[in-house]
């Protein structure tokens, strides 16, 4: 019988088939992990921070994890329930603000404080590491903290108000999302309002307020080029305060895992990867001031002069909150020195 090319063609490629058929098959995850969060998927938080650390995991997994990212409250509920849809195990892991949840982290609250962080996001981050064991972890209770972080500070933004002093802000109403960023706000002689931060290019528009403190990263997401004028800083990009914020893993999951896939979470959780994540979001704030500028915004640094009226009305925040995490037996006073000394050390 003579050779059929054509026979030969179709028998080879359905020996080619079979083998790939019966070639080893990529193993679905064991353990698989829903993220919950506030911003959209196309965030920095999520682009820049989320996704590669949820990378690093899965890989240190070996392909073991699998964590799905869920972002915009998709998985229901609003952004101050986060924290309690992880402890509750509504959700496996979550990022959020610790400021939505007022009190809940009081020692985490140091960092929030003016002049405690001032423009190094990834020194006050790793400073947060170095005192999350001994200081910070006995009120996380209920989760199993990944990493903590801050972002690169509130800057003020108003609508259409030039502010260069403190008195500048009299009367102004201000979104803020935490209890000691109120204070500051409170200091300045303006009024507080609190709000997660989703809502605020609706509040600007209408008036609602007539600005914020906020980062400067956060303005590509939520359009705030076309909502205000100005954005302020003082010197060498010193700013009024900043955020805390948490990832954070169910505990009752966290207990139930094997030893090699925590190590796989913390391995990519180390006091590296916490700089790290500071300095993510500090070049993430440059990117926002360059968005505001090509808009039109007016970007206003501070003097030093001008700076030195704002750190008088905001010194006494910090004995402000002293004074009351006291009533809660906690050394207010110690945590402040503790982390000056420590935000100066990394900065360095």
């Amino acid at each position: 019988m003579k050779n059929n090319p054509t026979r030969f063609a179709l028998t080879g490629a359905i020996m080619g088939l079979a083998m790939a058929l019966s070639g080893p098959l990529q193993a679905a995850p064991e353990f698989v992990f829903k993220l919950h969060h506030f911003l959209s998927a196309k965030a920095p938080a999520q682009t820049k921070m989320l996704e590669p650390w949820a990378a690093q995991v899965e890989k240190n997994s070996g392909g073991r994890v699998k964590i799905e990212i869920y972002p915009s409250m998709t998985l229901g509920g609003a952004p101050p329930q986060l924290i309690r849809q992880v402890r509750d195990g509504v959700v496996d892991l979550v990022w959020t603000v610790n400021g939505y949840t007022a009190g809940l982290f009081p020692r985490t609250e140091v960092f929030e404080l003016p002049f405690i962080h001032t423009n190094n996001a990834g020194a006050t981050s790793r400073a947060m590491y170095d005192m999350f064991k001994d200081d910070l972890a006995s009120e996380y209770g209920g989760v199993e903290v990944m990493f903590l972080h801050v972002h690169a500070g509130q800057g003020i933004h108003t609508v259409d108000k030039l502010v260069r002093t403190p008195a500048d802000m009299a009367g102004m109403k201000m979104r803020i999302p935490t209890r000691t960023g109120a204070w500051v706000i409170e200091a300045l002689g303006a009024q507080p309002v609190g709000m997660p931060v989703p809502q605020l290019p609706q509040a600007l528009s209408k008036k609602i307020v007539d600005g914020a403190l906020i980062p400067w990263e956060i303005i590509p997401p939520l359009k705030l080029q076309d909502q205000t004028e100005y954005q302020i800083e003082g010197p060498n990009k010193t700013r009024f305060g900043t955020t805390t914020f948490q990832v954070s893993m169910n505990k009752a999951r966290w207990d139930g895992l094997p030893a090699d896939i925590k190590k796989a979470f913390k391995d990519a959780s180390g006091p590296d990867w916490w700089q790290k994540v500071g300095d993510i979001w500090t070049a993430n704030d440059d990117s926002g001031i360059e968005v505001a500028v090509k808009s039109g915004n007016k970007h206003i640094t501070l003097t030093e002069s001008e700076l030195a009226a704002f750190r008088a009305k905001l010194d006494p925040v910090v004995d402000r909150w002293i004074a009351e995490v006291k009533g809660k037996d906690i050394d207010g006073a110690a945590l402040v020195d503790k982390a000056r000394k420590l935000t100066a050390k990394y900065s360095k």
